[in-house]
């Protein structure tokens, strides 16, 4: 900051005119060309309907639900765990038959994102928790008529149901069980001081943030990174340089959004994750095979950009990066009592 300090004859007038130095305004005007704040949910109008507190209520209640399983193992909270920030720390997380094909990311701010799973083949948050129930690395149910009579036999589902959804005829159905956990997940949101410094708190981050800021954008990371999420809005092949594997020691090559299209300029590809929480969230990559930060970095800046950074900018990055990390949102730190007949 600039002070001015006016003065004049026989007394003195002093001035105090605080102007935003060149080097403190440019990273918040260059953060603003590439990031927005994260909203306060991830409602959209088409499903808008939803967000009222009987239906995301239901869906917190059925996202903490083990009963949702074939064997009662297994709920979304399961491999989306409250103490380690909504994902799973495995490498791959054990479902109710199998385990699943890729790590589990968190479930904090992904309904915002364009797709779900790592290679898109889950259009959003409804269509993934719809998936879940047949699926045998999640919930593993033979059927959705299988699930849906296992809950229409808990009373306190029955009324549950009828009260979220008034206007259905049949209120308990696969389809009903998705749109209330899609509804709660559209409510977990976790801003974070990078949000505040976004609004114009320019002091909400510290020097080596910004610096990490700046890196992070004129490095090219911003490229892929960016919006609300810092991410979560578009595919990319992994691996633009250099094969990915070759730097993570992978124990296995993923042939990615290939399995799902077939097409070969997909061998590799996987949705950008979001970096929100990304310091909280280890292991990373759709293998889970790099467990630190730093090293997940260098990787990226290499295989993706073609670059070597030096440590400094590594540190840097990785500083703004823990800028990222938001609190729990209450309505997920907490969880429900369930109805046990």
């Amino acid at each position: 900051m600039k002070k001015v300090l006016l003065t004049s004859f026989g007394f003195m007038t002093v001035l105090l005119i605080t102007i935003p130095s060149k080097s403190q305004e440019e990273p918040l005007t260059k953060a603003r060309q590439y990031f927005s704040p994260l909203p306060k949910d991830f409602f959209t109008k088409e499903n808008s309907v939803y967000n009222n507190p009987k239906v995301i209520n239901l869906g917190k209640m059925l996202f903490f639900e083990r009963r949702l399983s074939v064997n009662d193992n297994i709920s979304c909270a399961t491999c989306h765990a409250i103490e380690y920030y909504g994902f799973a720390p495995a490498k791959k997380q054990m479902g109710a038959i199998k385990f699943q094909d890729r790590h589990t990311p968190t479930v904090l701010n992904s309904a915002g994102q364009f797709v779900q799973h790592w290679i898109g083949n889950r259009k959003d948050v409804e269509d993934q928790a719809i998936q879940s129930l047949t699926g045998p690395a999640a919930f593993g149910n033979k059927s959705l008529e299988d699930v849906e009579d296992k809950i229409s036999k808990i009373e306190g589902y029955v009324k549950l149901f009828k009260e979220a959804f008034s206007n259905d005829s049949k209120p308990i159905s696969g389809k009903n069980i998705a749109i209330a956990i899609g509804a709660y997940e559209r409510t977990l949101t976790t801003p974070s001081r990078f949000d505040e410094y976004l609004k114009g708190n320019t002091k909400a981050l510290n020097q080596k943030e910004k610096k990490g800021l700046i890196t992070f954008i004129e490095v090219g990371c911003v490229a892929c990174h960016n919006g609300p999420l810092v991410g979560g809005n578009s595919f990319q092949k992994f691996g633009v340089f250099a094969p990915y594997w070759e730097y993570t020691k992978s124990q296995s090559i993923d042939e990615g959004r290939y399995l799902v299209t077939k097409k070969e300029e997909d061998k590799y590809v996987y949705k950008v994750p979001s970096l929100r929480n990304v310091a909280l969230t280890p292991p990373y990559f759709h293998d889970g095979s790099v467990e630190k930060l730093e090293d997940a970095v260098k990787i990226m800046a290499k295989v993706q950009l073609g670059k070597d950074l030096t440590n400094e900018e590594i540190d840097n990055i990785v500083a703004f990066l823990n800028a990222l990390s938001g609190n729990l949102p209450k309505n997920f730190r907490e969880p429900p009592i369930l109805p046990l007949k």
